[in-house]
């Protein structure tokens, strides 16, 4: 019987070698031009397009340098990965030195800031460049366990020749995102890695679950601090009258008065005390308190002027909403999802009923719940500027959008239908 994707993953528990014979076929068939003798698997051909569109050399070992010891450290400081460590090496550490594996804790640079496990594997991780410090970004490495992730922001698993670059074949890996609660953000990817025989299609499913066990310990690490600024809060708002409110510094809300409990308002990029124009209130005052801002609505009328809108997504991760008008200028940086319904929304400017997002998005358009329920977060900060029944921006607002030079960074981590159809219509445009 002709093997499939699904039968080499299977192959590869029984008989690691075959299961690798039959991989480097397959990557080079794909790298000569050639018809492959059995499919790759979606996300490591989607991957592999991208290596060879970017002109990454499958055969050339290519490192950027490592990070100063200095470097790391600061990065180590400054990350959130730094409160899930404990979680992470509880979860995996144990299981993987029995398996001769590592531990590898990256940032949302792909640059490996810690690195535990079996001594044995460690040192023969040295010779393939996987250091403290080293930058294992897709786009400098190949497809990998740590950069792949990042790019795609779901667990991925590299088995042996599902590596574009020939140096790490020898190898498994397996890694998964890590993303702030608080805004959806990726922090950093945490992978296990270890020789082509160490192998098992179960790593995908431990690894990913231990980082939503990292996930859900950063949640309750908030909901913590919020308590605690909560404590600070109530007495102050006992004696104010008027609309007001405490959020934290990322505008989660902790405590309110004279208005309805809202769980995030979107703050200014930089914020900084005085009179500041927010979305969800109008113009407000905001006084620095404790860990967070104490918000305080001056309920004076908006003022009058043009709206203008940015849609930024230059950048192949970070992407913001820019509104300037009458009242000042305010940014929102948006979550993955919130960037890609954006850029479909000034695609049609004429406006799209939830079926039609959830056709753009999912290729289904039944799935409008999942679309209601976004937007309904999106209106949180963006509101007076979007109308519904269809969802589209204000007929007055003038909407720009900046996007990257090379159309394949554009979303790269989404698969929605649309965008897959606007980026290859710009490649061929």
């Amino acid at each position: 019987m002709p093997l499939s994707p699904t039968h080499v993953s299977h192959l590869a528990t029984v008989d690691t070698a075959r299961a690798a014979r039959v991989l480097n076929d397959i990557r080079s068939a794909t790298l000569s031009g050639r018809r492959t003798p059995v499919a790759p698997r979606p996300v490591i051909e989607e991957s592999w397009g991208r290596m060879l569109r970017g002109g990454v050399d499958p055969d050339h070992d290519f490192r950027s340098g490592l990070l100063p010891p200095e470097e790391v450290q600061r990065r180590r400081e400054s990350t959130r990965l730094r409160h899930v460590l404990p979680v992470l090496r509880e979860g995996l550490l144990s299981v993987a030195d029995v398996a001769h594996h590592i531990m590898v804790v990256a940032d949302d640079d792909g640059r490996v800031l810690w690195r535990e496990g079996s001594s044995p594997v460690l040192r023969k991780a040295d010779g393939t460049g996987f250091e403290l410090g080293a930058d294992w970004r897709e786009n400098v490495v190949g497809t990998n366990g740590i950069g792949t992730p990042v790019v795609v922001r779901r667990p991925v698993q590299v088995f042996a020749s599902e590596h574009f670059v020939r140096s790490q074949t020898s190898w498994t890996c397996t890694g998964a995102p890590i993303k702030d609660p608080r805004d959806g953000r990726l922090i950093g990817v945490v992978d296990v890695s270890g020789p082509l025989d160490t192998m098992h299609p179960a790593t995908l499913a431990w690894v990913d679950s231990v980082a939503k066990l990292a996930e859900s310990r950063l949640r309750e690490l908030h909901l913590v601090s919020l308590e605690q600024l909560r404590a600070v809060a109530a007495p102050v708002l006992a004696r104010l009258t008027g609309r007001a409110l405490v959020v934290d510094r990322d505008g989660w809300t902790a405590a309110v008065t004279g208005m309805p409990y809202a769980n995030r308002i979107a703050l200014p990029k930089s914020p900084s005390p005085g009179r500041r124009w927010l979305p969800a209130l109008g113009l407000c005052t905001l006084e620095p308190l404790a860990d967070g801002w104490l918000v305080r609505a001056t309920d004076e009328p908006e003022p009058e002027g043009a709206t203008r809108i940015v849609l930024d997504l230059a950048q192949p991760r970070r992407w913001t909403v820019t509104v300037s008008g009458g009242a000042g200028t305010w940014s929102h940086e948006l979550s993955p999802r919130h960037a890609e319904l954006l850029y479909l929304l000034a695609l049609h400017r004429s406006g799209r009923s939830a079926a039609g997002l959830a056709e753009d998005m999912f290729g289904d358009p039944g799935r409008t719940v999942t679309v209601r329920a976004e937007m309904s977060r999106v209106r949180r900060y963006l509101g007076a500027f979007l109308e519904h029944r269809p969802y589209r921006f204000c007929e007055d607002a003038e909407v720009e959008v900046l996007l990257p030079g090379n159309p394949v960074d554009l979303l790269p981590h989404s698969t929605a239908p649309a965008v897959l159809g606007a980026r290859a219509g710009a490649e061929t445009g």
